[in-house]
């Protein structure tokens, strides 16, 4: 599969992510309220807009998403984690797919080493035998379904407000994300960082997440409360390497632009770098829990921006391309 020479220029910016920069806390990730959503719509698209085009993250309540149903999926992450790796092993990663389960598998390329995590994929078309049993698990499938569903309409509501923007049709980001196709690709990522041992709190070398950025159109991450480590580096800050820290609010959903949004709105939208640290000496030590679900657009939509600056290119292709050059999946 050919590299295209914009993903070489993200590749090669990327490895310059490695370093531990420093840390501010004066840049604002601002909350957006999405309640009374279809008769604020304008209003709210302006301020997603705004706060996009600034960092390329923000955070949303009101949302629509109960706490209950929250609490219940990450219960179930949990549980799965706990589980042995003999057992976990039985469901193994799918690159290509981006479905099962991997531990410390994944090398960023601004760092070299393996992020210190384990992570479970669900993609809806390709979940055959990949499933916990429910001896395992019991009620593990049809909880994560149905919260899967709730987060397609959440980012679908955002992404709506994207398409007004943009100038494009309300429904055509919801289109080209449609669950009912056998092409859809959108994901949903549970996480959980290792509890860090005392001999490695003074490790620099090793990252929970190294510094990176999101293929897809629209990242949704929750967080656990006190369970911190998430930072924010604006593209315009590359240089300076001034990091934000994003403290876990389980109210709100955080939201960052992808890859895949900022080609498909001509590079108005930005996809930042974002990285985990590693705790240090008076913080969390303990595990960290995360779920993050990444809307994707289905492998046939084709991402072409309003003004048509870059080729248009096959999701599906697309995220092919930055796969198999990130982590050498094909």
């Amino acid at each position: 599969m050919t590299t295209t020479p914009q993903v070489l220029d993200e590749l090669q910016t990327e490895a310059r992510m490695g370093a531990m920069g420093r840390e501010t806390a004066t840049r604002e990730i601002r909350q957006i309220d999405l309640s009374d959503f279809e008769h604020r719509k304008t209003e709210i698209a302006d301020q997603l807009w705004d706060a996009a085009v600034d960092v390329g993250f923000f955070q949303i309540i009101h949302h629509s998403i109960d706490l209950v149903e929250v609490h219940k999926a990450f219960a179930m992450t949990e549980r799965f984690f706990a589980l042995p790796d003999s057992v976990k092993n039985q469901y193994p990663l799918q690159k290509a797919l981006n479905v099962g389960w991997e531990s410390r598998a994944q090398v960023r390329p601004s760092t070299g080493t393996a992020d210190q995590k384990e992570s479970y994929q669900i993609t809806r078309p390709h979940m055959d035998a990949l499933w916990p049993t429910e001896a395992e698990v019991a009620g593990f499938q049809p909880t994560m379904l149905a919260f899967e569903v709730q987060c397609w309409q959440v980012a679908m509501k955002v992404l709506s407000c994207f398409a007004y923007k943009l100038g494009f049709e309300t429904d055509f980001f919801t289109r080209a994300h449609d669950p009912a196709c056998p092409s859809y690709q959108s994901t949903l990522r549970l996480l959980h960082y290792f509890a860090t041992p005392a001999e490695q709190q003074a490790s620099l070398g090793l990252w929970r997440a190294g510094a990176h950025t999101d293929f897809d159109c629209l990242t949704l991450l929750f967080q656990r409360q006190g369970q911190g480590g998430l930072q924010v580096c604006p593209g315009k800050e590359i240089d300076s390497q001034a990091w934000t820290s994003v403290v876990p609010d389980e109210e709100a959903i955080t939201c960052n632009i992808g890859d895949m949004l900022m080609r498909w709105s001509d590079d108005q939208l930005p996809s930042n770098f974002h990285r985990v640290k590693n705790p240090v000496r008076g913080e969390y030590m303990g595990s960290r829990y995360s779920m993050a679900f990444f809307a994707q657009a289905n492998r046939d939509a084709v991402i072409e921006g309003p003004g048509k600056k870059h080729p248009a290119i096959a999701a599906g292709d697309f995220l092919n391309q930055r796969i198999a050059a990130n982590y050498k999946a094909y």
